[in-house]
């Protein structure tokens, strides 16, 4: 089961308590305060796993807690720290608070460590409060609680180009086409209930990754179909490519379609570079015109078969400069940043 939304809580452990004790040793007279101090509660951690793709495991627990920190004993010996609670989650999962919506942050790496909740720090035992002229306090501190809060869990597929277009509109044959990925494919609409990945290899080791969702319909942004749920795996996309079949009742509307409701679910996503690709070419018959769309913001369109294999190289040759150039593009403002905030 594909699952790219969850909600959990998450509960730091408490800190130790200071003890207080006093020195009872003979031949010591007045030996004074030893209470040690409390350890440290746990923090929870969540970490980058590249082995997952899914947020399975968070539909069925939702609280989450840290051990506590071993409070302080006699003879100045402080309370054991408790260890860490770290969760695994699939790399391209955003995480924010659920009460507020703030962004905690993202995970984009493998072995990537986030910190969600913070554990609290161990009370001091009275021989911390020990003084020249205070020398036999008897009080000391409680362990700090644990930082406790509820965050949200969405993940976001990673990959380079994704695949936008209506139902049946050879998405998954297309993938598979290019790929090793073996998507659902059938001769009825809403065959992807979920999002697959799929790695292209071209020659010279050149290799990029694609991601197909489920079919878009008029008024996904609203809810309909099935769409809107998964538009967000395409938003860290480098480029998309909106598939049209060649047996569409009007290719232009349909164009004219996605690109609304890609616009209708974000303004970033509408704006994202973007070709045209007509699929199924094989059904044209030999005398038949092949549709051409009126798309000015598109960099590039394409006339293909999947099944056939006719017009594959040069679209995924054309695919892979644009995800190149995106990629150099990004390291070039990245480097721009350092520049300017190095010290």
């Amino acid at each position: 089961m594909f699952v790219d939304y969850a909600i959990i809580t998450v509960e730091a452990g408490t800190g130790g308590s200071g003890a207080e004790a006093f020195r009872r040793e003979m031949g010591v007279p007045r030996g004074g305060p030893s209470g040690g101090n409390g350890g440290r509660g746990g923090d929870v951690f969540l970490r980058g796993d590249k082995q997952l793709s899914t947020l399975l495991d968070y539909q069925y627990q939702h609280l989450y807690r840290a051990e506590r920190g071993e409070h302080g004993q006699g003879k100045s010996r402080c309370g054991k720290d408790a260890e860490d609670l770290v969760l695994r989650v699939p790399i391209g999962t955003v995480v924010k608070d659920a009460d507020t919506g703030e962004l905690i942050g993202e995970i984009v790496e493998d072995g990537q460590v986030l910190l969600v909740a913070k554990g609290g720090r161990g009370g001091r035992g009275n021989e911390a409060f020990a003084t020249a002229t205070r020398q036999a306090p008897t009080y000391w501190e409680p362990g700090a609680e644990g930082q406790a809060r509820k965050i949200t869990l969405e993940l976001k597929l990673i990959a380079d180009v994704g695949l936008v277009g209506k139902p049946n509109a050879g998405k998954s044959t297309f993938l598979a086409s290019i790929s090793k990925a073996t998507p659902k494919i059938a001769d009825y609409p809403f065959t992807t209930l979920q999002p697959n990945l799929g790695v292209v290899q071209l020659s010279g080791h050149r290799t990029f990754v694609v991601a197909d969702i489920p079919g878009i319909i008029e008024g996904a942004h609203e809810g309909k179909g099935l769409g809107l749920r998964f538009l967000r795996h395409i938003e860290r996309t480098r480029t998309l490519a909106i598939l049209i079949s060649a047996d569409s009742e009007d290719p232009q509307a349909e164009y004219e379609l996605l690109r609304s409701e890609l616009r209708a679910h974000s303004e970033e996503l509408a704006n994202k570079q973007h070709c045209v690709i007509i699929t199924k070419s094989d059904i044209i018959p030999p005398d038949g015109a092949h549709p051409r769309i009126d798309a000015p913001d598109a960099w590039g369109q394409y006339v293909i078969s999947s099944v056939a294999r006719r017009g594959l190289d040069q679209l995924l040759e054309d695919l892979w400069k644009r995800v190149r150039a995106a990629i150099e593009e990004e390291d070039y403002h990245y480097d721009e940043l350092e520049e300017e905030y190095r010290p």
